[in-house]
């Protein structure tokens, strides 16, 4: 789900009733000659093709448009944002993938049943748009969906899903985001079936285009609510068709008060931090976007978020306005120290060591051996906040050198890793090391 947060997503669910009526007739009409099998596919045949080649070994990185500009969105927007990650140093250390959401499209396909891009808003097309980017040393990311429309209702993939990936093959695409908004379950067949098939139906016709496309799942987001035994068999078979997948809820719009980013924000951490047993390198829970930039929300607030995400190996997709980055939310975005615990080479989760309702605390494997662990208040009030180094998984020692990775501070601690008066919406994030 690319989109707005709980109001979308139940629309979009009680969409799926309004759309069945018609869903007998879709699966039962003959496929165009480019579109692959419907919906109702064999599972055997779902699966013949195995697991989608492992294209992001490391966090995905980079931008999209969607969180702060939705539908006001043009090749020259895209373009400024492009040219601003590079000129800002940001795209040198890994923010590479800019991709393009929802509204980039015509309301109708061309007249081969080809997508075509709003020429108002994309005037030499996204081939070109594409070239720019690649020119840049950027990759070129772009949006649809496996149902009849998108979101917005521009035209989905289903039943032109070879065309459409073909299209984006010629056009020099490399990492394709597909929602799932406007999916027709036809009636004896369960959603969950469909939405495998529908996203397995992409995944295939991705590859058979023989160009390496990351492709990002949005399946486990309309499923996030279905209890966790569904929830997590879906992330399961997301891992399959493609190598990253938004797990729930969308972070919030840059129309959304402070207020409401900040929660979504603290909302969005707690359902992924419980994820960390789904994930495995090269396969990532997508928590959302990171809010970093003109909205509203103070540096603890950013930073709070950016470590969050890195401790939790989430893609760290940026979606503001990056040539308007105050120096605060650079200084976010660009510390390399975090990001580099997002990127680290085990590529693994940090597990949740303890959380109540105002605290939470998260430890994680580095390759060289070191722990990175992150005490996060997210309470109104000041707060002390420990761990010890048995429970945040490290070995014994006789001391433990920390390295806050926000102030630069470096300490010593015993077997007990403090982090004294943490200031509200704060996080602080250690290097530790065992002497």
């Amino acid at each position: 789900m690319s989109h707005s947060s709980l109001p979308r997503l139940g629309r979009t669910l009680a969409g799926l009733t309004a759309v069945a009526a018609c869903s007998a007739g879709l699966l039962a009409a003959p496929a165009p000659a480019s579109a692959a099998d419907g919906p109702a596919r064999a599972t055997g045949a779902r699966h013949a093709a195995g697991a989608y080649p492992n294209l992001s070994p490391r966090p995905p990185m980079g931008w999209n448009n969607w969180s702060y500009y939705m539908c006001d969105i043009n090749e020259k927007v895209v373009l400024d944002n492009a040219r601003a990650l590079v000129r800002s140093g940001l795209a040198r250390q890994g923010y590479r993938t800019v991709t393009v959401d929802d509204c980039w499209m015509s309301r109708q396909r061309g007249p081969k049943g080809e997508l075509t891009a709003d020429r108002t808003k994309f005037p030499h097309g996204m081939a070109y748009l594409g070239r720019q980017l690649h020119a840049l040393g950027l990759k070129f990311g772009i949006y649809e969906d496996v149902g009849t429309l998108t979101c917005e209702k521009y035209p989905g993939s289903l039943g032109h899903f070879q065309q459409d990936a073909e299209l984006f093959a010629r056009w020099k695409v490399d990492y394709v985001k597909a929602d799932g908004c406007n999916v027709p379950v036809a009636p004896g067949h369960s959603k969950e079936e469909t939405y495998r098939d529908l996203y397995g139906q992409m995944s295939r016709a991705l590859r058979a285009t023989g160009r390496p496309i990351t492709f990002s799942v949005s399946a486990p987001a309309y499923f996030q609510f279905d209890g966790d035994s569904v929830w997590h068999r879906v992330i399961g078979w997301s891992a399959e068709v493609g190598n990253l997948w938004r797990g729930g809820r969308d972070v919030a719009l840059q129309k959304s008060t402070p207020a409401a980013k900040w929660s979504s924000i603290v909302y969005n951490f707690r359902y992924n931090a419980r994820l960390a047993g789904l994930q495995r390198p090269g396969r990532w829970n997508d928590p959302d976007f990171l809010l970093a930039g003109d909205t509203g929300l103070t540096a603890r607030e950013m930073q709070s978020q950016m470590s969050l995400w890195a401790m939790m190996a989430a893609p760290l997709i940026s979606s503001t306005d990056v040539g308007s980055l105050s120096p605060a939310a650079r200084k976010v975005l660009g510390n390399k120290e975090v990001i580099a615990v997002d990127q680290d080479a085990l590529g693994v989760q940090g597990d949740l060591v303890r959380q109540d309702d105002g605290s939470a605390v998260l430890a994680k494997p580095l390759k060289n051996g070191d722990r990175a662990i992150a005490l996060f208040n997210s309470g109104d009030a000041p707060r002390t906040l420990s761990v010890t180094a048995a429970a945040a998984g490290l070995p014994a020692a006789g001391s433990y050198r920390l390295h806050d990775l926000v102030t630069g501070r470096r300490t010593h601690s015993d077997d007990t890793i403090v982090a004294r008066e943490v200031p509200p919406h704060s996080t602080v994030l250690y290097r530790v090391t065992p002497e």
